[in-house]
This record gives structure tokens, C-alpha cells and sequence, in this order.
């Protein structure tokens, strides 16, 4: 490609120029005001353009870089890229027309044809940029064959980066192609859009409902060690006592009595916010510890951290809920870091899934910028997510789930201030 560069007192005379110099297939690279306009001194704008040197009069010879100079092709391609979307940025400065700028003059058609025109180019070359970024992605089309439309390339590269199962994507992005209307696919904002709607409706979440008619909801937490259960426990007691409409009352039971720092913890927790606790240290215990707490609202349950391959620890739980003879129905959540990929977590979910998966809770979103684990696993198992937590802190750091909330860490990554 040929890079040439063309002078002009606005613009759209500098482009006027490069189009009767080298035609309308040039791509315009940058715009630079190289000289304001002051008393008895015009502007001056100059505008550099690419061509094919196939295209141009004469084709010059092409002289290469010394080889201690020369930089891999990445780099360069980078470079171009930065440049073309500088080019973006500069132009729109230029065609920004403000009352500061503009004499108190009535501006003559030709001249508001101009700016016109020139704003039809910085709409056509947001998208041009997005294209020829893609042009340089190595993942062009699904592993079915399926050929993915130039506007679809950078949607298929952020859900596959975010690490969404590519199978998953494949049959996401099959669909997206059958069904979307045409209309929509005139620009990459619009293919984004109608993308992540489909993905919100496929994204199972279970709304958080109080108790009604003195029934008593009783949760308990399951997953692997450092996932962050007993935090998220003490999230969910302050959330049910303190923060909702009513003011519930909360008890808590440990079956972590393996680890005395968790116990310590939940127990100082407990007596920060005034609850009851009971410990279970063998499973018939289990429904005396249920009983004792008979008078809370929501009786939330701590359960021993167990790596997914741990069969006895996971069926010591198992037994606790086996050992239920009470009335109540337990809610078993799965806990699971955000943080891992989605071959380990659906390797987890399939280890604990004996339990009786009920819902699914994300930890540690502030830990990491790919969510796209957490849409493959949830489309996978069908299994509805409750909650997210997006930090440490007690209880703020607690997000009742939404389709809405996770497409959007999806799409355009976690902003811990924007969670709530």
C-alpha cells in the first residue's frame, strides 16, 4: 500500500484532491490541521491516504528496511491500526463545528455540504476500523464451517476471548445468522445489540423471593475450598436482616467444624449482627440444629470447602441432607469462582451436582475480565444463578443475579462501581 499525503484550506478540499489524484479507493488514514486559521492566514489541513499501488500511474520501487529496523508484521499491523483509529478520533475533532470556532456568519451550502460529507466518512470508517481489526484476528469462522459475515467478526472474537465455550458460541452465533433481521446487520453496533439480547433470554436466573405465610427458606452453601462460602454467608445474613423492606430473622448452622478459623469467622459474624448459630458436627445433629433455629425467617447453612473430587467430603453433606427429617426444604447453592475456566467449572458442577444443584452463585468477579465461562456453563446445566459476589466487603459486595448484569460483564467487562 501506498501512503500519500494531500494539502487543502478545509478537509474536504484536501479529499477532494486525493479522490481526482487516486480515485475513490483510496482509505483515508489521518487528518491533521497543520495551520489555524488567524487574520490574513488561512487553514491549512493536510489528509494521508492509502492506495494499492496496482491502482496508482506509476508504481515506484519498493525499497526495503534494513533488517536491524525492520519489525514483525504484528507490530506493524498494530501500528496501522492505532494509526487509522487516531484518524477517527482526529477527524471527528475537526468536524466538530462549536460556537467558540465558528464566526457569526452564515455558513454558505457548499461549505455545510462539506461538513456533511465529512461526517458521512467518520460514520463509514468506525465500522471500516472494526473490519480491518478483524482482518488480522486468526479466529475467522466457527469450527462447523459456518462462515461468520465481516459485521459478526468482532462479536465472535469478544465472546470467544471472554471464554465461552466455542461450541456454544457456534450454535449462538448459527442462530444469530438464521433469525436476525437483515436490516440489522448494516453495522457491527447493531449485530452487537440484537447478540447479547439473544444471549440475555437464554441466560436462566432465579429472582430472589422473601418467605410468605410464615414458610421458612433454608439455604445452604456448597462448593470448593476458597471460593469464598462463609463470606458470602455472612453477605446473604446481613442482605436478609438488614438491607430488604422487612427486616428478617436469620440463623445460621456450620458444618465446616474441619476448619476452626471458618467457624471462628461465621461465629464472629454472628455476633456482630445478633444471630443464632449451631454447629453440626455429625449428620443426625443436623435436623436438631434446624429445629433449634425454628424461629428465623431464613436459616442459612455453611457447609466443609471440598475439592470437586473429594467423594467423602461431599457425601458427608449428603448425608446431612438426608438425615433432614424436618419439614423444611433445603435450597442447595453451588458456589463457584468466576475465576477458573469452563472445563473446571463444569467439572465442579458435575462432582457436587449428586447434592442437588438448585442454583448456582459466581464468586470473585472482580478477580477476573472473562465471564463467558459462567453464559457456557449456565446454557450447558440449565441450572439458574441467584447471586454474584464482586469483592469482600460485608454485605455490599453482593449482587442479586440478573441476564441483564452478567451480558454486560460479558460484553463489555466488570465496572465493580456500576454492579449494584
Amino acid at each position: 500500500m501506498k501512503i500519500l499525503t494531500f494539502s487543502g484550506a478545509t478537509p474536504a478540499e484536501a479529499l477532494k484532491k486525493a479522490q481526482l489524484e487516486v480515485g475513490e479507493e483510496a482509505m483515508l488514514i489521518e487528518t491533521r490541521e497543520v495551520q489555524k486559521k488567524s487574520l490574513g492566514k488561512s487553514a491549512l489541513y493536510e489528509i494521508v491516504v492509502g492506495v494499492e499501488e496496482n491502482t496508482l500511474p506509476k508504481a515506484k520501487p519498493k525499497i526495503d528496511e534494513p533488517l536491524m529496523k525492520q519489525r514483525p508484521l504484528a507490530q506493524k499491523s498494530s501500528d496501522v491500526l492505532y494509526n487509522i483509529s487516531e484518524a477517527a478520533k482526529q477527524i471527528s475533532k475537526i468536524a466538530e463545528v462549536t460556537e467558540e470556532d465558528r464566526p457569526s456568519r452564515q455558513i454558505p451550502p457548499q461549505e455545510n455540504e462539506d461538513i456533511k460529507r465529512i461526517k458521512e466518512e467518520i460514520e463509514k470508517l468506525g465500522d471500516k476500523v472494526k473490519l480491518i481489526q478483524n482482518m488480522f484476528w486468526s479466529e475467522k469462522s466457527p469450527k462447523n464451517g459456518t462462515v461468520i459475515p465481516p459485521e459478526f467478526a468482532e462479536i465472535y472474537r469478544l465472546a470467544l476471548q471472554s471464554g465461552m465455550d466455542q461450541t456454544h458460541l457456534d450454535e449462538i452465533m448459527q442462530l444469530t445468522l438464521e433469525h436476525m433481521p437483515s436490516k440489522m446487520r448494516e453495522s457491527s453496533a447493531t449485530v452487537k445489540r440484537y447478540f447479547q439480547v439473544l444471549m440475555r433470554k437464554m441466560i436462566p436466573v432465579r429472582l430472589e423471593t422473601p418467605p410468605k405465610n410464615g414458610a421458612k427458606k433454608v439455604i445452604m452453601l456448597v462448593g470448593p475450598t476458597g471460593v469464598g462460602k462463609t463470606t458470602s454467608i455472612a453477605k446473604l445474613a446481613a442482605r436478609f436482616s438488614y438491607l430488604l423492606d422487612k427486616k428478617y430473622k436469620v440463623g445460621l448452622v456450620v458444618l465446616d467444624t474441619y476448619r476452626i478459623g471458618a467457624v471462628e469467622q461465621l461465629m464472629q459474624y454472628a455476633r456482630m449482627m445478633k444471630l443464632g448459630i449451631e454447629t453440626v458436627v455429625d449428620p443426625p445433629e443436623f435436623s436438631n440444629a434446624l429445629n433449634a433455629l425454628r424461629y428465623s425467617d431464613y436459616i442459612l447453612i455453611d457447609t466443609m470447602g471440598s475439592s470437586p473430587y473429594d467423594k467423602g467430603k461431599i457425601e458427608k453433606i449428603y448425608e446431612c441432607l438426608r438425615n433432614n427429617s424436618t419439614d423444611y426444604s433445603v435450597d442447595v447453592v453451588l458456589v463457584m469462582p468466576s475465576s477458573i475456566k469452563y472445563d473446571d467449572l463444569k467439572a465442579t458442577y458435575e462432582n457436587f451436582a449428586p447434592l442437588g444443584i438448585d442454583t448456582m452463585m459466581f464468586t470473585k468477579l472482580d478477580e477476573t475480565r472473562g465471564f463467558g465461562n459462567i453464559f457456557s456453563l449456565v446454557y450447558e446445566t440449565k441450572v439458574p444463578i441467584s447471586y454474584f459476589s464482586v469483592g469482600q466487603e460485608v454485605p455490599e459486595d453482593l449482587v442479586v443475579a440478573t441476564s441483564d448484569f452478567l451480558v454486560e460483564c460479558l460484553m463489555n467487562g466488570f465496572a465493580k462501581g456500576e454492579s449494584a
